[in-house]
């Protein structure tokens, strides 16, 4: 059985980081793509950033590029996502998921696998 759990969210002001962990059980998070998205209150799901399978390919979106790194280490089992001067517009529930089939996903579509979320709040 697959299972992703997000840890590592919580109540942050802005300008300041938090980092977040997917641990990963009943699959290899370097046999797939890992990404992470966010969703805000009545809003939809929007992709974050993505690792490949070999970790040799990066992709963020531009709202947080330069301020979030995605990292993965295998002998954890666990993905990252480093986030740097944050901003209240960062405030959502951050999902981290699994797709196997595509190199660089960028589209929630494509995923096969989903965790929970973890809450991140931003203060101004």
């Amino acid at each position: 059985q697959v299972r992703l759990v997000e840890s590592g969210g919580g109540l942050v002001q802005a300008g300041g980081s938090v980092r977040l962990s997917c641990a990963a059980s009943g699959l290899t998070v370097s046999w797939y793509a890992m990404g992470w998205f966010r969703q805000a209150p009545e809003k939809e799901r929007e992709f974050v950033a993505v690792i490949s399978r070999n970790g040799g390919n990066i992709a963020y979106a531009d709202s947080v590029k330069g301020r979030f790194t995605i990292s993965r280490d295998n002998a954890k089992n666990t993905v990252y996502l480093q986030m740097n001067s944050l901003k209240p517009e960062d405030t959502a529930v951050y999902f981290c998921a699994a797709d196997q089939d595509t190199i660089l996903p960028t589209t929630s579509q494509a995923y096969d696998y989903w965790g929970q979320g973890t809450q991140v709040t931003v203060s101004s």
